[in-house]
């Protein structure tokens, strides 16, 4: 599998102009491709295929006296713009298709996107050097901050520039599987929440770290600052750059917790099962923010694609499963409760139950893994009939008297 592995930059004043110009040569390839195809699609001609536009837009183009300076930056830069083209029309007619999740039409990108990014490839020669910098043509070598060690040989490398003015190295490295990890037995739900971030089917509870709501203070005399500046000045823009920083300060945490949480639940389990929220409606209500902050999707995430890297299992249940309305001791579904019920009792074997915990227990079951909240493998047992219900009634057949007793798959 491929991994992507980040690490700060810091360029001096010199490759900081040199990597705006490559961001700028690669956004007006990029525009001027998208007008081209544009064009042709209004006029009904044949769609320009990349080899072509390659030719006109960066070659040619090179030529003449209004594109001259793109020779200023690596060509392998531009020809990686034009790959992006492609990428983002193949993704435009998969989601008309139905492949993939909706999305628009390719646009054009501007110059006052806080973001930007370019893309070397292995034809770049682009290297580290012994003095561990980043070597990038017609760049120079850039100071690298090396957390860690790369596991294999990269095959790319992206040089991004975030909304914070922050500079990122993003290599893509190929991974075997020498990283698994040794077997056990211990497999584990996930109950997803606000409260608590996390509820584990062994009864464990991790509390939601709220970053959001802790920097709430900064953020709001950041964004009262920033609108207190005229448009366009000076003031302005530096007023920009402090609200980006305080919310890349909150988005950096929230990653680290998230990473630190996915590894640990990762290596102490075999398997690892969650519920698929359905996050984007939960994001329409009042607690939409609350939603934002714990960033469940991005958790998800982390935890399915290390257990592929690592050689666990993952597991995701159906969002429609009614883990908080079934007993996880005798299974028998009890109907819905509202939010403020966080401990009931079931009516069929008088288990005294905790809301998110048997949640959580629920999730195990229904991906198989049958996990109970001492750590303990059970199985469903018969269950019996309550003493109101003992008797069949002689003009009902029992059937029907066990689906009034709320008893399922009898």
């Amino acid at each position: 599998m491929q991994l992507r592995y980040s690490f700060r930059l810091y360029p001096t004043a010199g490759q900081r102009a040199a990597l705006a110009r490559a961001f700028g040569c690669a956004r007006v390839v990029y525009n001027d491709a998208l007008r081209a195809r544009e064009g042709a699609r209004r006029e009904g001609m044949p769609f320009p295929k990349t080899g072509d536009l390659s030719k006109t837009l960066i070659t040619e183009a090179k030529q003449t006296p209004e594109r001259a300076w793109l020779g200023e930056v690596s060509a392998v830069v531009l020809q990686q713009s034009l790959r992006d083209l492609d990428t983002a029309y193949k993704n435009f007619f998969d989601a008309l298709k139905g492949k993939r999740p909706r999305m628009g039409a390719p646009r054009y990108k501007s110059r006052k996107d806080t973001r930007q990014a370019v893309r070397f490839t292995a034809n770049a020669r682009w290297s580290i050097t012994p003095g561990h910098k980043l070597r990038l043509p017609k760049i120079g070598d850039l100071k690298v901050k090396w957390s860690r060690v790369l596991p294999s040989r990269p095959s790319t490398v992206s040089v991004v520039q975030d909304s914070a003015g922050r500079y990122f190295a993003s290599f893509v490295v190929d991974t075997d599987g020498s990283e698994i990890l040794p077997e056990t037995t211990v497999a584990i739900g996930i109950d997803l929440g606000l409260t608590h971030f996390a509820i584990l089917s062994d009864g464990r509870k991790i509390d939601s770290p709220r970053f959001l709501r802790r920097a709430e203070k900064r953020l709001k005399k950041t964004q009262r600052d920033l609108s207190r500046k005229t448009k366009g000045s000076s003031n302005r823009g530096k007023a920009r750059l402090k609200v980006a920083r305080a919310h890349a300060r909150v988005a950096d945490a929230r990653r680290e917790f998230h990473h630190q949480l996915s590894t640990k639940l990762i290596r102490e389990n075999q398997a690892v099962a969650v519920e698929d929220l359905a996050v984007k409606g939960l994001a329409r209500t009042r607690l939409a923010k609350s939603v934002h902050d714990a960033g469940w999707s991005a958790f998800v995430t982390m935890l399915e694609y290390k257990a592929a890297r690592y050689g666990r299992t993952f597991v995701r249940i159906g969002r429609f499963e009614p883990t908080s309305q079934v007993c996880s001791v005798c299974g028998v579904k009890d109907g819905p409760k509202p939010l403020h019920v966080r401990t009931w009792t079931c009516g069929a074997c008088g288990a005294v139950l905790d809301r998110d915990v048997n949640a959580a227990v629920n999730v195990a079951q229904a991906a198989g893994l049958a996990a109970t909240a001492c750590g303990a493998q059970v199985r469903r047992a018969p269950v019996p009939a309550q003493r109101s219900e003992a008797g069949t009634h002689p003009k009902q057949p029992a059937r029907v008297v066990w689906e009034q007793a709320g008893i399922p798959g009898l």
